[in-house]
């Protein structure tokens, strides 16, 4: 029986062997509504100790508009030096289809992940020209499921199309409402055998980009021993950094939780059953 994950009030004690967090955004240092206010104190508070702190985001948009978000929601400025994206990470991935078609599959905001790379976005009714889905979420998430998307899967599968997904998020929480992500598309067309790409967390090309930033950052390369991954995603954030190579701590969120589960070692147990891929602590909340 692995040893239970310990559930800690205060991330100090962790913060002493630690020069770098890779801190997840959505659910950690705000719920897409409002700030976490906690969160926001420990990683100024990290870094007023010599600490460097990048937003690690799995949001499909470059870091440019990712700060413009945490501006208008009221996440503080000081308590990061840097962000980088999924949509960072993916551009490289679409710049691979430059002078070719793409299809974009997702709302209208994420735009700009396409600004400045050399590729034809065709619509809806030109789809049957494109060379590649570039998903980065549903359409209106507040009202759709994977499920309303199944024969349009079904039809871009048929015809061969793999899908590059700037989102691998499968759900987030939006002031109070658990909606789906850019990843349960790509899941659900990964699941009728197509060929899907990704960049962003849990997989490598992000935290090759955030270690090369981070010794950019700090002069020095940063030692994997001495970076630790915070966030709320079993599968994206935690997995991610485990796969890394760096210590992860779990942050509770309704994502993975029902609303009357205690953050107790139980729980903990059943969402990282795997005594090879668990986080070093978890805690209801990112607090210094």
């Amino acid at each position: 029986m692995p040893k239970s994950i310990p559930v800690i009030r205060s991330i100090s004690p962790l913060a002493a062997g630690s020069v770098a967090w890779l801190v997840d955004i959505w659910g950690v240092m705000h719920n897409g509504v409002r700030p976490f206010v906690e969160a926001g104190d420990a990683c100024a508070r990290f870094r007023e100790d010599g600490g460097t702190v990048l937003l690690l985001s799995n949001s499909p948009r470059p870091g440019a508009g990712v700060k413009a978000q945490l501006d208008a929601i009221g996440v503080r400025e000081d308590s990061y030096d840097g962000i980088l994206s999924s949509g960072d990470a993916t551009r490289e991935l679409i710049a691979d289809y430059a002078g070719r078609s793409v299809y974009h599959l997702g709302p209208e905001r994420d735009l700009p992940l396409f600004d400045g790379i050399d590729v034809k976005r065709v619509g809806p009714d030109e789809s049957e020209g494109a060379e590649v889905i570039v998903c980065t979420g549903l359409f209106d998430d507040t009202i759709e499921t994977p499920a309303d998307y199944a024969t349009r899967l079904q039809g871009f599968k048929a015809r061969g199309l793999p899908m590059i997904c700037a989102n691998p998020d499968i759900k987030v929480e939006r002031g109070g409402q658990v909606i789906y992500c850019g990843g349960a598309i790509a899941e659900a067309y990964a699941a009728l055998g197509a060929e899907v790409s990704l960049a962003g967390k849990p997989h490598a090309p992000i935290y090759d980009m955030a270690f090369e930033w981070l010794a950019e950052q700090r002069g020095r390369e940063v030692s994997k021993s001495k970076a630790m991954a915070i966030g709320d995603g079993v599968k994206t954030d935690i997995a991610g950094g485990i796969l890394a190579g760096i210590r992860a701590v779990y942050i509770a969120s309704r994502v993975h939780m029902g609303d009357d589960e205690a953050l107790e070692p139980g729980v903990l147990d059943t969402l990282f059953p795997d005594p090879n891929a668990r986080p070093v602590a978890a805690m209801a909340s990112l607090v210094w």
